[in-house]
């Protein structure tokens, strides 16, 4: 038994083909594109807000122009067990900043693809707390697309989304994320 635990391993050649080359190529794009158009969702909801462009949020009510935006969602739209604890940070002056720098943060991160891993602590966060003000749920039973968007989110941070498309590998190379890794 020893003789046959101490014998070398044979391992198989790491080959690849054109076909996996095109495949990986096609994974890194898929996952880069989902970034960037996530990095969107959030950075135009930051400036719908802000701006008041009247998508979402009509003039009157940016963000600029002294409007809140927190305070329509987590007055009105909050349901469910922790409706009321959502509905007392509504309008707080606190809670709009840290929302608004959240859009903008996530939006940013994701668009340039760096600082994914925070993105993906920070916005996961962020999308549960969103999927918790409204429960149960008005159209499944459990499943959000705010759900939806945690599990992207931290799928870009594990497969290193922001080095296709993005400035990620640019990024990792800097000396602050060398000495401060969990930046990537």
């Amino acid at each position: 038994m020893s003789a046959l635990a101490n014998r070398p391993r044979l391992q198989a050649p790491d080959v690849t083909t054109p076909a996996t080359d095109r495949r990986q190529a096609a994974t890194r794009y898929i996952w880069a594109t989902l970034r960037i158009a996530l990095g969107w969702v959030f950075m135009w909801a930051f400036l719908d807000k802000a701006f008041g462009w009247g998508f979402n949020t009509a003039s009157e009510n940016a963000w600029i122009n002294g409007g809140s935006p927190t305070e329509g969602f987590l007055t009105f739209g909050t349901s469910g067990p922790l409706a009321g604890t959502y509905q007392n940070l509504a309008g707080a002056p606190w809670a709009d900043v840290l929302f608004m720098a959240g859009l903008a943060g996530l939006g940013f991160a994701l668009l340039a693809g760096v600082g994914l891993r925070i993105a993906a602590v920070a916005g996961t966060l962020l999308m549960v707390m969103m999927w918790s003000a409204a429960l149960p749920p008005e159209t499944n039973p459990f499943l959000t697309y705010h759900l939806i968007y945690a599990v992207m989110l931290v799928g870009f941070a594990v497969v290193a989304a922001g080095d296709t498309i993005g400035l990620g590998k640019l990024w990792a190379r800097t000396p602050l994320v060398q000495r401060l890794p969990w930046l990537k």
